[in-house]
């Protein structure tokens, strides 16, 4: 696993995923060509001019990135890296695995094999009961439970492990709790033996498309998800596609066909999701994944490329278009190189000039 980081190495990674059109995908290919967070945040300005920037992006300084450390250690929030404590492991396999996680709370929850357990906001009396029994066995057999501090199914998911461990996935910063009225329970989880992650900044009040970056986290954390209520269109359904796309297992209580709340979780098991009418069901599912190892996608850097030739470059940018496509297309379409097409797509991201969809595709914007 990655090495402790030090305190000037911690302010560099803060600074490049701060930095305008750096993402987690972004900052890993950046420290892979370069070689590390000090040698990217010098070559962000080159880089983005390559990839038709007019101006450069805004770099995160120095002084901004000791403030956030600071503010965040008052208010008893470490930032982690992939593969410290606190950092859960299974967070480090997925491709765009967060490079600084801002944990609050006891950092051995966040050890713990996790099961994720999201569902309706607007849930039922049966689903908010089924919610709470299939928590509290779940805790009993050493899970800890993540969820996304919702109303609604989340709400009752957190409520019922909170003496045993469970942990809050925040769509904004620890300073900015949303709901607002699930505050006080947030304070209970990080003062029992849970926990509370967050990516975003500490102040950063969380927008629209903040909770689907949330919801892979979610599903990122843990060995499985549950949906337990899910409308045909509901954040939930967003939940089990990125569980699904991450390899985790995906599993869904079944409801009754009269009620919409079922709709969605009818439908992943139409789909091939695992039925879950017990927590002995959950169990049996992953019991044999968490005996295989895990590979971080931290734990090996790709080796320095060298810079594609303008020839290579034309082709590989006039192959993109605002169809999304995927990087094994690029490659053979084009006859470079896969590190050269890595490395132009670097330069249009960092150009505020590309766009990374689900499974592994792109397109130009």
């Amino acid at each position: 696993m990655s090495p402790v980081l030090s305190d000037a190495q911690r302010i560099d990674w803060l600074r490049l995923i701060r930095s305008e059109n750096v993402g987690p995908r972004t900052f890993r290919h950046l420290v892979n060509h370069t070689g590390s967070a000090s040698a990217a945040l010098k070559a962000l300005p080159d880089l983005a001019r390559r990839g038709g920037a007019a101006r450069s992006g805004r770099i995160c300084s120095e002084d901004e990135a000791r403030r956030e450390i600071a503010a965040a250690r008052a208010m008893g929030v470490s930032l982690v890296a992939p593969g410290e404590h606190g950092y859960p492991a299974r967070l480090t396999t997925i491709d765009d695995a967060p490079p600084l996680l801002a944990i609050r709370g006891q950092a051995d929850a966040l050890m713990r094999p996790m099961i994720a357990i999201v569902g309706s906001r607007n849930a039922s009396a049966a689903g908010i009961k089924f919610t709470q029994t299939l928590t509290t066995d779940l805790a009993v057999a050493g899970f800890a439970i993540v969820s996304g501090l919702a109303r609604g199914i989340d709400h009752a998911a957190h409520r019922a492990s909170v003496a045993s461990g469970t942990v809050a996935v925040l769509a904004g910063g620890h300073a900015q709790i949303y709901p607002p009225e699930h505050e006080p329970l947030l304070q209970a989880i990080v003062s029992g033996p849970g926990g509370a992650i967050s990516e975003m900044p500490l102040m950063h009040a969380p927008r629209a498309r903040d909770f689907p970056r949330r919801n892979r986290l979610i599903a990122g954390a843990a060995v499985g998800v549950v949906i337990v209520e899910a409308a045909e269109r509901s954040g939930s359904l967003i939940t089990a596609r990125m569980a699904a796309e991450q390899g985790r297992e995906v599993f869904a209580v079944p409801g009754s066909p009269l009620d919409p709340r079922a709709a969605g979780t009818n439908g992943l098991l139409k789909q091939g999701a695992t039925l879950v009418t017990s927590a002995i069901d959950i169990i049996n599912a992953v019991d044999p994944i968490l005996e295989r190892p895990l590979k971080g996608l931290f734990e090996e850097p790709e080796a320095p490329a060298s810079e594609p030739d303008n020839p290579d470059r034309s082709r590989i940018v006039a192959l993109l278009g605002p169809s999304p496509v995927s990087m094994d297309d690029l490659i053979r379409l084009s006859g470079a190189s896969a590190s050269a097409v890595r490395i132009v797509l670097l330069e249009l991201e960092l150009a505020g000039r590309l766009e990374r969809h689900g499974g592994g595709l792109v397109s130009l914007l």
